[in-house]
């Protein structure tokens, strides 16, 4: 189950790489969040310390939000379409990953 979950984010964060909008960062992530404008969110579980990201799942929960955990922070970013890693990505414009993340509530 929890590896369908991975695919499917994994998959949903390149698709609104090429065709939507992302946020990296776990800044950037927290306020699209707030803002109710994040239509899914992951976090890496390799970030350090823990806190940076910790709240993360907390608020896409409370706000509805899809969260999955990306294993590492490279990965992540690679997937994001960014050259360095990063703690936490939210996509704000679905693009041709709507379907995906729709799912993904259900």
């Amino acid at each position: 189950m929890a590896d369908a979950k991975l695919e499917s984010a994994m998959e949903a964060i390149e698709l609104a790489k090429n065709s939507g909008k992302i946020k990296s960062g776990s800044n950037e992530t927290t306020k699209a969040l707030e803002r109710g404008t994040a239509k899914m969110v992951a976090i890496a579980k390799d970030v350090n310390p823990p806190e940076i990201v910790m709240h993360i799942p907390l608020l896409a929960k409370e706000k509805g939000v899809p969260c999955a955990e990306i294993p590492t922070k490279e990965e992540l970013g690679n997937l994001a379409g960014l050259e360095v890693g990063t703690s936490a990505i939210a996509i704000v414009e679905e693009g041709e990953a709507k379907k995906i993340i729709k799912d993904m509530k259900a």
